[in-house]
Protein backbone atom coordinates (compact mmCIF):
# COMPACT_ATOMS: atom_id res chain seq x y z
CA UNK A 1 0.00 0.00 0.00
CA UNK A 2 1.47 2.80 -1.37
CA UNK A 3 0.10 6.59 1.34
CA UNK A 4 0.50 10.24 0.01
CA UNK A 5 0.60 12.30 3.98
CA UNK A 6 0.10 15.99 3.83
CA UNK A 7 3.87 17.15 4.61
CA UNK A 8 2.51 20.99 5.96
CA UNK A 9 -0.92 18.56 8.53
CA UNK A 10 0.81 15.28 8.53
CA UNK A 11 -2.78 13.89 7.66
CA UNK A 12 -2.87 11.50 4.92
CA UNK A 13 -4.50 12.25 1.73
CA UNK A 14 -4.32 9.33 -0.17
CA UNK A 15 -3.92 5.15 0.13
CA UNK A 16 -2.95 3.85 -3.43
CA UNK A 17 -2.82 -0.16 -3.78
CA UNK A 18 0.24 -2.05 -5.22
CA UNK A 19 -0.72 -4.20 -7.66
CA UNK A 20 0.38 -8.03 -8.09
CA UNK A 21 2.80 -9.58 -9.84
CA UNK A 22 0.32 -10.82 -12.18
CA UNK A 23 -1.24 -7.46 -12.71
CA UNK A 24 2.75 -6.23 -13.91
CA UNK A 25 3.13 -8.53 -15.90
CA UNK A 26 -0.39 -8.06 -17.42
CA UNK A 27 0.51 -3.99 -18.16
CA UNK A 28 3.90 -4.55 -19.35
CA UNK A 29 2.13 -6.85 -22.11
CA UNK A 30 -0.29 -4.35 -22.58
CA UNK A 31 1.99 -1.58 -22.76
CA UNK A 32 3.96 -3.40 -25.44
CA UNK A 33 0.64 -4.25 -27.43
CA UNK A 34 -0.68 -0.66 -27.10
CA UNK A 35 2.84 0.78 -27.95
CA UNK A 36 3.23 -0.75 -31.62
CA UNK A 37 -0.19 0.39 -32.08
CA UNK A 38 0.76 3.86 -31.45
CA UNK A 39 4.14 3.71 -33.51
CA UNK A 40 1.99 3.02 -36.28
CA UNK A 41 -0.20 6.01 -35.63
CA UNK A 42 0.70 8.79 -38.31
CA UNK A 43 2.98 11.60 -36.40
CA UNK A 44 0.12 14.14 -37.11
CA UNK A 45 -1.95 12.37 -35.96
CA UNK A 46 0.40 12.05 -32.07
CA UNK A 47 1.07 15.49 -32.50
CA UNK A 48 -2.96 16.29 -32.62
CA UNK A 49 -3.18 14.85 -29.46
CA UNK A 50 -0.29 16.50 -27.66
CA UNK A 51 -1.52 19.58 -28.43
CA UNK A 52 -4.97 18.89 -27.19
CA UNK A 53 -2.61 17.24 -23.79
CA UNK A 54 -1.11 21.12 -23.63
CA UNK A 55 -4.65 22.59 -24.19
CA UNK A 56 -6.17 20.66 -21.21
CA UNK A 57 -2.88 20.91 -18.61
CA UNK A 58 -4.03 24.35 -18.84
CA UNK A 59 -7.58 24.14 -18.74
CA UNK A 60 -8.38 26.32 -15.43
CA UNK A 61 -10.20 23.50 -13.55
CA UNK A 62 -7.57 20.94 -14.08
CA UNK A 63 -4.66 22.90 -13.59
CA UNK A 64 -6.19 24.03 -10.05
CA UNK A 65 -6.75 20.28 -9.15
CA UNK A 66 -3.69 19.34 -10.32
CA UNK A 67 -1.85 21.76 -8.38
CA UNK A 68 -3.95 21.35 -5.11
CA UNK A 69 -3.14 17.70 -5.67
CA UNK A 70 0.80 18.23 -5.59
CA UNK A 71 0.76 20.54 -2.82
CA UNK A 72 -1.23 18.03 -0.28
CA UNK A 73 1.39 15.36 -1.66
CA UNK A 74 4.66 16.60 -1.25
CA UNK A 75 4.22 20.68 0.06
CA UNK A 76 5.04 22.52 -2.85
CA UNK A 77 3.57 26.46 -2.13
CA UNK A 78 0.53 26.76 -4.24
CA UNK A 79 2.01 29.57 -6.74
CA UNK A 80 4.78 27.04 -7.46
CA UNK A 81 2.68 23.87 -7.89
CA UNK A 82 0.66 25.90 -10.26
CA UNK A 83 3.27 27.25 -12.54
CA UNK A 84 5.04 23.60 -12.70
CA UNK A 85 1.50 22.32 -14.09
CA UNK A 86 1.68 25.57 -16.97
CA UNK A 87 5.72 24.06 -17.64
CA UNK A 88 4.29 20.60 -18.04
CA UNK A 89 1.79 22.89 -21.22
CA UNK A 90 4.92 24.47 -22.76
CA UNK A 91 6.89 21.19 -23.21
CA UNK A 92 3.90 19.92 -24.84
CA UNK A 93 3.42 22.82 -27.36
CA UNK A 94 7.32 22.43 -27.87
CA UNK A 95 7.38 19.21 -28.93
CA UNK A 96 4.21 20.46 -30.99
CA UNK A 97 6.33 22.92 -32.66
CA UNK A 98 9.50 20.48 -33.22
CA UNK A 99 7.70 16.88 -33.76
CA UNK A 100 7.95 17.23 -37.51
CA UNK A 101 11.07 18.75 -38.45
CA UNK A 102 13.02 15.99 -35.99
CA UNK A 103 11.23 13.02 -36.33
CA UNK A 104 11.01 13.36 -40.21
CA UNK A 105 13.26 11.25 -42.53
CA UNK A 106 16.42 12.38 -43.41
CA UNK A 107 17.35 12.00 -46.97
CA UNK A 108 21.44 10.62 -47.01
CA UNK A 109 23.56 10.37 -50.09
CA UNK A 110 26.21 7.68 -49.24
CA UNK A 111 28.00 7.88 -52.76
CA UNK A 112 27.66 4.03 -53.44
CA UNK A 113 24.22 4.30 -52.71
CA UNK A 114 21.28 6.48 -51.58
CA UNK A 115 19.00 6.39 -48.75
CA UNK A 116 17.16 7.93 -45.59
CA UNK A 117 17.72 8.35 -41.83
CA UNK A 118 14.08 7.56 -39.73
CA UNK A 119 13.65 8.51 -36.09
CA UNK A 120 12.36 5.56 -35.12
CA UNK A 121 10.77 4.68 -31.79
CA UNK A 122 12.92 2.24 -29.43
CA UNK A 123 9.45 0.55 -27.81
CA UNK A 124 8.24 0.70 -24.72
CA UNK A 125 9.59 2.87 -21.85
CA UNK A 126 10.10 2.80 -18.02
CA UNK A 127 10.49 6.19 -16.45
CA UNK A 128 11.10 6.15 -12.52
CA UNK A 129 9.87 9.47 -11.00
CA UNK A 130 10.63 11.93 -8.29
CA UNK A 131 8.48 13.72 -5.74
CA UNK A 132 9.84 16.72 -6.09
CA UNK A 133 8.21 17.70 -9.64
CA UNK A 134 5.63 14.85 -9.90
CA UNK A 135 4.11 16.61 -12.72
CA UNK A 136 6.94 17.98 -14.67
CA UNK A 137 9.44 15.19 -14.50
CA UNK A 138 6.79 12.84 -16.07
CA UNK A 139 5.75 15.26 -18.44
CA UNK A 140 9.30 16.73 -19.61
CA UNK A 141 10.31 13.27 -20.02
CA UNK A 142 6.84 11.52 -21.80
CA UNK A 143 5.76 14.09 -24.28
CA UNK A 144 9.07 13.98 -26.36
CA UNK A 145 9.01 9.63 -26.01
CA UNK A 146 5.13 9.61 -27.11
CA UNK A 147 5.73 12.24 -29.98
CA UNK A 148 8.51 9.45 -31.12
CA UNK A 149 5.57 6.82 -31.32
CA UNK A 150 6.79 5.32 -27.81
CA UNK A 151 4.93 3.53 -25.08
CA UNK A 152 5.06 4.94 -21.53
CA UNK A 153 5.24 2.79 -18.25
CA UNK A 154 4.89 5.30 -15.29
CA UNK A 155 6.60 4.03 -11.70
CA UNK A 156 6.05 7.30 -9.75
CA UNK A 157 7.22 7.97 -5.93
CA UNK A 158 5.65 5.86 -3.62
CA UNK A 159 4.10 9.38 -1.69
CA UNK A 160 3.31 11.13 -4.93
CA UNK A 161 0.61 8.30 -6.58
CA UNK A 162 -2.40 10.90 -6.28
CA UNK A 163 -0.37 13.06 -8.59
CA UNK A 164 0.60 10.57 -11.43
CA UNK A 165 -2.68 9.18 -11.29
CA UNK A 166 -4.15 12.54 -12.40
CA UNK A 167 -1.35 12.80 -14.92
CA UNK A 168 -1.94 9.54 -16.17
CA UNK A 169 -6.06 10.52 -16.63
CA UNK A 170 -5.15 13.90 -18.36
CA UNK A 171 -3.53 12.06 -21.11
CA UNK A 172 -6.15 9.78 -21.16
CA UNK A 173 -8.47 12.85 -21.32
CA UNK A 174 -5.95 14.19 -24.60
CA UNK A 175 -6.70 10.75 -26.45
CA UNK A 176 -4.04 8.95 -26.22
CA UNK A 177 -5.45 5.18 -26.37
CA UNK A 178 -5.47 3.00 -23.37
CA UNK A 179 -2.61 1.12 -22.61
CA UNK A 180 0.14 3.44 -24.15
CA UNK A 181 0.87 5.37 -20.52
CA UNK A 182 0.33 3.53 -17.94
CA UNK A 183 0.87 3.62 -13.88
CA UNK A 184 3.16 0.70 -12.94
CA UNK A 185 2.37 0.67 -8.75
CA UNK A 186 5.18 -2.24 -7.91
CA UNK A 187 7.19 -1.49 -5.16
CA UNK A 188 11.22 -1.33 -5.26
CA UNK A 189 11.63 -4.70 -4.91
CA UNK A 190 9.73 -5.59 -8.11
CA UNK A 191 11.60 -2.93 -10.54
CA UNK A 192 14.39 -5.11 -11.53
CA UNK A 193 12.12 -7.20 -13.22
CA UNK A 194 10.05 -4.99 -14.46
CA UNK A 195 13.54 -3.57 -16.74
CA UNK A 196 14.26 -6.93 -17.09
CA UNK A 197 11.29 -7.76 -18.79
CA UNK A 198 11.15 -8.08 -22.95
CA UNK A 199 8.30 -5.52 -23.31
CA UNK A 200 10.71 -2.97 -21.56
CA UNK A 201 12.67 -1.03 -23.92
CA UNK A 202 14.48 1.61 -22.32
CA UNK A 203 14.37 2.77 -18.93
CA UNK A 204 14.36 6.82 -17.62
CA UNK A 205 15.18 7.67 -13.60
CA UNK A 206 15.52 10.80 -11.40
CA UNK A 207 16.06 10.56 -8.17
CA UNK A 208 19.36 9.97 -5.85
CA UNK A 209 22.71 8.93 -7.12
CA UNK A 210 22.46 6.14 -5.44
CA UNK A 211 19.36 4.32 -6.73
CA UNK A 212 20.60 5.45 -10.14
CA UNK A 213 23.03 3.62 -9.65
CA UNK A 214 21.11 0.62 -9.24
CA UNK A 215 18.79 1.32 -12.22
CA UNK A 216 21.62 1.44 -14.25
CA UNK A 217 22.67 -1.66 -13.16
CA UNK A 218 20.04 -3.56 -13.34
CA UNK A 219 19.55 -1.78 -17.09
CA UNK A 220 23.22 -2.29 -18.22
CA UNK A 221 22.42 -6.65 -17.21
CA UNK A 222 19.86 -6.57 -19.68
CA UNK A 223 21.40 -4.23 -22.34
CA UNK A 224 18.91 -1.23 -22.05
CA UNK A 225 19.23 2.01 -22.72
CA UNK A 226 19.15 4.63 -19.76
CA UNK A 227 18.61 8.11 -18.93
CA UNK A 228 19.83 9.23 -15.87
CA UNK A 229 19.07 13.12 -13.86
CA UNK A 230 20.72 12.56 -11.04
CA UNK A 231 21.77 14.67 -7.72
CA UNK A 232 23.36 17.60 -7.51
CA UNK A 233 25.65 20.40 -6.16
CA UNK A 234 25.18 23.32 -8.04
CA UNK A 235 28.03 25.94 -7.84
CA UNK A 236 27.31 29.62 -8.27
CA UNK A 237 30.19 31.65 -8.88
CA UNK A 238 29.57 35.11 -7.68
CA UNK A 239 32.73 37.14 -9.22
CA UNK A 240 34.32 40.30 -7.75
CA UNK A 241 32.87 42.74 -10.27
CA UNK A 242 29.40 40.86 -10.44
CA UNK A 243 26.31 42.92 -9.96
CA UNK A 244 25.86 42.21 -5.63
CA UNK A 245 22.47 42.78 -5.32
CA UNK A 246 21.40 40.92 -8.07
CA UNK A 247 23.89 38.33 -7.73
CA UNK A 248 22.14 37.82 -3.96
CA UNK A 249 18.67 38.03 -5.49
CA UNK A 250 19.39 35.07 -7.90
CA UNK A 251 21.46 32.85 -5.40
CA UNK A 252 18.16 33.47 -3.00
CA UNK A 253 15.59 32.41 -5.42
CA UNK A 254 17.76 29.94 -7.38
CA UNK A 255 18.35 27.64 -3.59
CA UNK A 256 14.77 28.67 -2.17
CA UNK A 257 12.90 27.11 -5.09
CA UNK A 258 10.47 24.35 -3.81
CA UNK A 259 11.82 24.98 -0.70
CA UNK A 260 15.14 23.91 -1.69
CA UNK A 261 14.07 20.52 -2.94
CA UNK A 262 15.75 20.83 -6.46
CA UNK A 263 18.91 19.10 -8.07
CA UNK A 264 19.53 22.00 -9.71
CA UNK A 265 19.06 24.28 -6.68
CA UNK A 266 21.82 26.58 -5.81
CA UNK A 267 23.28 24.73 -3.64
CA UNK A 268 27.13 26.15 -3.44
CA UNK A 269 27.18 30.33 -3.06
CA UNK A 270 30.98 30.82 -3.64
CA UNK A 271 31.79 34.64 -3.64
CA UNK A 272 34.54 36.52 -4.33
CA UNK A 273 36.47 37.38 -1.31
CA UNK A 274 36.22 41.46 -1.80
CA UNK A 275 32.06 40.84 -1.92
CA UNK A 276 31.71 38.06 0.40
CA UNK A 277 30.81 40.11 3.45
CA UNK A 278 28.87 42.19 2.02
CA UNK A 279 27.16 39.30 -0.16
CA UNK A 280 26.61 37.18 3.69
CA UNK A 281 24.46 40.26 5.03
CA UNK A 282 22.49 41.27 2.43
CA UNK A 283 21.78 37.19 1.69
CA UNK A 284 20.82 36.97 5.32
CA UNK A 285 18.15 39.86 4.74
CA UNK A 286 16.60 38.33 1.84
CA UNK A 287 16.62 34.76 3.40
CA UNK A 288 14.65 36.13 6.68
CA UNK A 289 12.33 37.86 3.97
CA UNK A 290 10.88 34.21 2.91
CA UNK A 291 7.63 33.32 4.38
CA UNK A 292 7.56 29.61 5.86
CA UNK A 293 3.85 28.34 6.67
CA UNK A 294 0.99 26.91 4.89
CA UNK A 295 1.95 26.10 1.45
CA UNK A 296 -1.47 26.22 0.26
CA UNK A 297 -1.72 30.05 1.19
CA UNK A 298 -0.84 31.75 -1.78
CA UNK A 299 1.84 34.36 0.85
CA UNK A 300 3.68 31.17 1.28
CA UNK A 301 7.05 31.08 -0.02
CA UNK A 302 8.91 28.50 1.75
CA UNK A 303 6.29 24.86 2.37
CA UNK A 304 7.67 21.73 4.37
CA UNK A 305 9.95 19.11 3.80
CA UNK A 306 8.18 16.52 2.06
CA UNK A 307 8.99 13.63 4.58
CA UNK A 308 9.81 13.48 8.02
CA UNK A 309 13.38 11.50 7.46
CA UNK A 310 14.54 14.02 4.52
CA UNK A 311 13.35 16.71 7.27
CA UNK A 312 16.00 14.86 9.82
CA UNK A 313 18.56 14.34 7.09
CA UNK A 314 18.81 17.66 6.44
CA UNK A 315 18.95 18.97 9.98
CA UNK A 316 21.56 16.16 10.28
CA UNK A 317 23.95 17.66 7.61
CA UNK A 318 23.65 21.10 9.42
CA UNK A 319 24.59 20.03 12.53
CA UNK A 320 26.99 17.41 11.52
CA UNK A 321 28.47 20.73 9.39
CA UNK A 322 28.73 23.13 12.05
CA UNK A 323 30.53 20.53 14.56
CA UNK A 324 32.70 20.34 11.31
CA UNK A 325 33.35 24.48 11.93
CA UNK A 326 30.83 25.47 9.75
CA UNK A 327 28.97 28.78 11.09
CA UNK A 328 25.18 28.90 10.67
CA UNK A 329 23.32 31.90 10.01
CA UNK A 330 19.32 30.97 10.68
CA UNK A 331 16.59 33.15 8.78
CA UNK A 332 14.95 33.48 12.47
CA UNK A 333 11.54 32.59 11.09
CA UNK A 334 9.29 30.91 13.60
CA UNK A 335 7.68 27.52 12.50
CA UNK A 336 4.76 25.97 12.34
CA UNK A 337 4.15 22.99 15.76
CA UNK A 338 2.69 20.76 13.15
CA UNK A 339 4.06 19.26 9.83
CA UNK A 340 7.69 18.69 8.27
CA UNK A 341 8.80 22.62 8.42
CA UNK A 342 12.48 23.40 8.67
CA UNK A 343 14.14 26.85 9.15
CA UNK A 344 16.47 28.30 5.62
CA UNK A 345 19.82 29.38 6.32
CA UNK A 346 22.81 29.68 5.17
CA UNK A 347 26.14 27.58 6.65
CA UNK A 348 29.46 29.34 6.05
CA UNK A 349 31.37 26.30 5.52
CA UNK A 350 34.69 25.03 3.24
CA UNK A 351 35.34 21.84 1.59
CA UNK A 352 35.62 18.54 4.03
CA UNK A 353 32.07 19.69 5.45
CA UNK A 354 29.07 18.07 4.51
CA UNK A 355 27.61 21.22 3.36
CA UNK A 356 30.31 21.80 1.41
CA UNK A 357 30.40 18.01 -0.18
CA UNK A 358 27.52 16.37 0.15
CA UNK A 359 24.19 17.56 -1.89
CA UNK A 360 21.59 19.47 1.17
CA UNK A 361 18.29 19.05 0.30
CA UNK A 362 16.13 21.53 1.55
CA UNK A 363 16.16 25.78 2.08
CA UNK A 364 20.14 25.46 3.36
CA UNK A 365 22.51 27.15 1.14
CA UNK A 366 26.53 26.54 1.65
CA UNK A 367 28.78 30.03 1.20
CA UNK A 368 32.40 29.74 0.81
CA UNK A 369 35.05 32.62 0.36
CA UNK A 370 36.77 32.35 -3.31
CA UNK A 371 40.91 34.99 -3.30
CA UNK A 372 40.81 34.60 -6.78
CA UNK A 373 38.89 33.22 -10.56
CA UNK A 374 41.39 30.29 -10.68
CA UNK A 375 40.60 29.56 -6.60
CA UNK A 376 36.66 29.97 -7.79
CA UNK A 377 36.84 27.05 -10.35
CA UNK A 378 38.69 24.78 -8.27
CA UNK A 379 36.05 24.90 -5.68
CA UNK A 380 33.43 24.40 -8.07
CA UNK A 381 34.93 21.46 -9.26
CA UNK A 382 35.90 19.84 -6.27
CA UNK A 383 32.51 17.65 -6.40
CA UNK A 384 31.62 14.63 -7.83
CA UNK A 385 28.60 16.06 -8.92
CA UNK A 386 28.06 17.93 -12.47
CA UNK A 387 24.90 18.53 -12.85
CA UNK A 388 24.20 22.71 -13.55
CA UNK A 389 26.31 25.94 -12.10
CA UNK A 390 26.28 29.95 -12.32
CA UNK A 391 28.34 32.77 -12.69
CA UNK A 392 27.88 36.18 -12.05
CA UNK A 393 29.97 38.86 -13.33
CA UNK A 394 29.52 42.29 -15.37
CA UNK A 395 31.69 41.18 -17.58
CA UNK A 396 30.52 38.63 -20.09
CA UNK A 397 33.78 37.54 -21.74
CA UNK A 398 35.28 36.90 -18.50
CA UNK A 399 32.03 35.36 -17.29
CA UNK A 400 32.11 32.94 -20.38
CA UNK A 401 35.59 32.53 -19.88
CA UNK A 402 34.93 30.85 -15.97
CA UNK A 403 31.99 29.28 -17.59
CA UNK A 404 33.75 27.09 -19.89
CA UNK A 405 36.23 25.70 -17.14
CA UNK A 406 33.22 24.17 -15.00
CA UNK A 407 32.70 20.51 -15.21
CA UNK A 408 28.82 20.98 -15.37
CA UNK A 409 26.11 19.94 -18.16
CA UNK A 410 24.80 23.48 -18.03
CA UNK A 411 26.29 26.82 -16.61
CA UNK A 412 23.76 29.76 -16.46
CA UNK A 413 25.24 33.64 -16.54
CA UNK A 414 23.72 36.11 -14.37
CA UNK A 415 20.95 34.31 -13.68
CA UNK A 416 19.58 30.90 -11.83
CA UNK A 417 19.58 27.29 -12.99
CA UNK A 418 16.39 26.12 -14.26
CA UNK A 419 14.99 23.79 -16.79
CA UNK A 420 13.49 24.80 -19.87
CA UNK A 421 11.80 23.09 -23.09
CA UNK A 422 13.88 24.71 -25.64
CA UNK A 423 17.32 23.28 -23.62
CA UNK A 424 19.13 20.10 -23.10
CA UNK A 425 18.76 19.20 -19.19
CA UNK A 426 21.03 16.68 -17.83
CA UNK A 427 24.53 16.41 -16.23
CA UNK A 428 28.47 14.64 -16.07
CA UNK A 429 30.00 12.93 -13.04
CA UNK A 430 27.32 11.57 -10.18
CA UNK A 431 24.97 13.81 -11.92
CA UNK A 432 24.15 10.99 -14.12
CA UNK A 433 24.08 11.03 -18.44
CA UNK A 434 21.56 11.55 -21.04
CA UNK A 435 19.46 14.74 -22.13
CA UNK A 436 15.98 16.01 -21.36
CA UNK A 437 14.11 18.55 -23.29
CA UNK A 438 15.35 20.63 -26.25
CA UNK A 439 16.36 18.81 -29.59
CA UNK A 440 18.42 16.61 -27.73
CA UNK A 441 15.85 15.44 -25.34
CA UNK A 442 13.32 14.63 -28.30
CA UNK A 443 16.00 12.16 -29.91
CA UNK A 444 17.07 10.62 -26.70
CA UNK A 445 14.83 7.51 -26.61
CA UNK A 446 14.66 6.88 -30.91
CA UNK A 447 15.91 4.35 -33.21
CA UNK A 448 18.15 6.58 -35.66
CA UNK A 449 17.17 3.55 -38.38
CA UNK A 450 18.80 3.84 -41.51
CA UNK A 451 17.43 2.90 -44.81
CA UNK A 452 19.76 2.39 -48.11
CA UNK A 453 19.18 1.77 -51.63
CA UNK A 454 21.76 0.39 -53.72
CA UNK A 455 20.54 0.45 -57.06
CA UNK A 456 22.50 -2.66 -59.03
Amino acid sequence: MFVSTNPATEEIVGRYPAISGEECSHRLSESADAGRQWANTPLDERVRILDQLGSLLLRDDLLQSSAAMITSEMGKPIEQARAEVRKCASVCHYVVEHAHRLFAAVPVDAGFASGHVLAAPLGTILCIMPWNFPFWQFFRFAVPALAAGNSVLLKHAPTTWGSALAAVEICRMAGIPDGVVQPLMIDVEHIASAIASHHVHAVTFTGSTKAGAIVAEHAGRAVKKTVLELGGSDPYLVLDDANIDAAVEACVAGRMVNTGQSCVAAKRWIVADSLYDAFLERAKNVVAQHVVGDPQHPATTLGPIARPDLRDQLRRQVAESIEAGACYHGGGQSLPSTGYFVEPGILEAQPGTVAFDDELFGPVACLTRAVSDDHAIALANASVYGLGAAVFSSNTTRAHHVAGRIRSGMVFVNTFVRSDPRLPFGGVGMSGYGRELGHAGMMEFVNLRTIVRHQP
